[in-house]
C-alpha cells in the first residue's frame, strides 16, 4: 500500500474505506443488506492489505455503522486513522435536522467515542455545514475536543470556499471530505485550489459514482427495491442512458491498460493531486480488494488526458442530489 499525508501531517493509506454500505438494515441501502460478518471481515482483510483510513458516520445506520466499525477494529487499533462525522440532530433513530450547536456536538462525540470503542477520533467532521450556527463557533467546539484529547484533527464535508477560510482562521482544518469523480467535476472549479491554498487534504467520496462508474449498472432494473439510488437524479430513466456514456469512456481506458473500471476511476482521481485520497464504499473482500489495487495502477499522461476529455466537468446529466440534497452542499 501507497501512503499519502492530509492536511497537518495526517498520514493515511492511499485508498481509504467507506464503510457506509456496510449496513444491515437502515436508512442507507445499496444493492441490498449488508452482511455484518462479511463486512468485518471485509475490514480486516483491508488492514491486512495495509489499509489505514477508516470512514464511518453516526448518521449511517444511524449509528450502527460506528458500531460495526468498532467491532471490526477491537484489537487492531494500533497505526488505523478512525473518522467519523457529527452535525445532525436525532428524534430516537430519526434524522430530524442539522445541528451543529456545541451542545449537540459534545453529544455526538461521546456517543462515536462509545460505539467505536476507542478513546480519541483521529478525524472528525462536521458532516454538513449548519447555517443556523457560525462556523467559527463550531470550529470552536471543536478546538476544545482537541485540547480535551477527544479528537486528534478537525475536517468539513461539504463545505464551501469561504467557509473554510473561516474555518481555518479559528482552527487547523486537517481534511475536507466532498464528492468528486469523474462524473462530478465541480470541486475543481475553487474548492480543490482552496484547499490546496489552506493545506488541506481531500477526501472525495462516492468516487465511483455510487457504484455507476464500476459498469456492473447498465439499467435501474439492475438496482434492487428499496436502493437508495432509485432516488438519485443520475440514475433516473431519463438520465442514465446518456450517462453510460462515461461508463462507456472510463471502459476503454480500462481495456488499454488491463484494468477495471473502478480501477482506473480511482486511479484518475489519484492522479489529480497528492493531497487527494478516495474513500471508495464497500461491503465485500472482493470489491475492497479490486478498489485498493488501484493505489497501485499509475495512468499514463495520455490515459488522464483522454479521460479528461471524454469526461468534462459537467458532462454527467442530471444533478448529483435531489433539490433538498442540493441545499445542504458547497455551503
Amino acid at each position: 500500500m501507497k501512503y499519502r499525508t492530509l492536511g497537518q501531517g495526517l498520514e493515511v493509506s492511499a485508498i481509504g474505506l467507506g464503510c457506509m454500505p456496510m449496513i444491515r438494515d437502515g436508512n442507507i441501502n445499496y444493492g441490498g443488506p449488508a452482511d455484518p460478518g462479511e463486512a468485518i471481515r471485509t475490514i480486516h482483510e483491508a488492514i491486512d492489505l495495509g489499509v489505514t483510513f477508516l470512514d464511518t458516520a453516526e448518521i449511517y445506520g444511524p449509528f450502527q455503522n460506528e458500531e460495526l466499525v468498532g467491532e471490526a477494529i477491537r484489537g487492531r487499533r494500533d497505526r488505523l486513522v478512525i473518522a467519523t462525522k457529527f452535525g445532525f440532530r436525532f428524534d430516537g433513530g430519526q434524522i430530524t435536522g442539522v445541528d451543529s450547536s456545541p451542545a449537540n456536538i459534545a453529544r455526538a462525540v461521546d456517543g462515536s467515542l462509545k460505539r467505536l470503542g476507542i478513546d480519541t477520533i483521529d478525524l472528525y467532521y462536521q458532516h454538513r455545514v449548519d447555517p443556523a450556527v457560525p462556523i467559527e463557533e463550531v470550529m470552536g467546539a471543536l478546538a476544545d475536543l482537541v485540547r480535551a484529547g477527544k479528537i486528534r484533527h478537525v475536517g468539513l464535508s461539504e463545505a464551501g470556499p469561504a467557509t473554510l477560510r473561516r474555518a481555518a482562521a479559528v482552527h487547523p482544518v486537517t481534511a475536507l471530505q466532498s464528492e468528486y469523480s469523474l462524473w462530478e467535476r465541480d470541486v475543481e472549479n475553487d474548492i480543490l485550489a482552496t484547499c490546496a491554498e489552506l493545506g488541506i487534504g481531500f477526501v472525495p467520496y462516492s468516487p465511483l459514482g455510487r457504484g455507476f462508474l464500476t459498469g456492473q449498472i447498465r439499467s435501474r432494473a439492475d438496482l434492487p427495491a428499496g436502493d437508495w439510488r432509485h432516488n438519485d437524479p443520475r440514475y433516473s430513466d431519463e438520465n442514465l442512458p446518456a450517462n453510460l456514456r462515461i461508463v462507456d469512456a472510463i471502459g476503454a481506458v480500462a481495456e488499454r491498460v488491463g484494468a477495471s473500471l473502478a480501477q482506473v476511476a480511482l486511479a484518475w482521481l489519484i492522479a489529480q493531486g497528492e493531497h487527494i485520497v478516495p474513500i471508495p464504499g464497500v461491503k465485500r473482500r472482493e470489491t475492497m480488494r479490486d478498489s485498493v489495487a488501484a493505489a497501485d495502477l499509475v495512468l499514463s499522461s495520455a490515459d488522464l488526458a483522454d479521460l479528461s476529455a471524454a469526461v468534462p466537468p459537467g458532462a454527467a446529466a442530471g444533478p448529483r442530489y435531489g433539490e433538498r440534497g442540493l441545499r445542504m452542499v458547497r455551503l
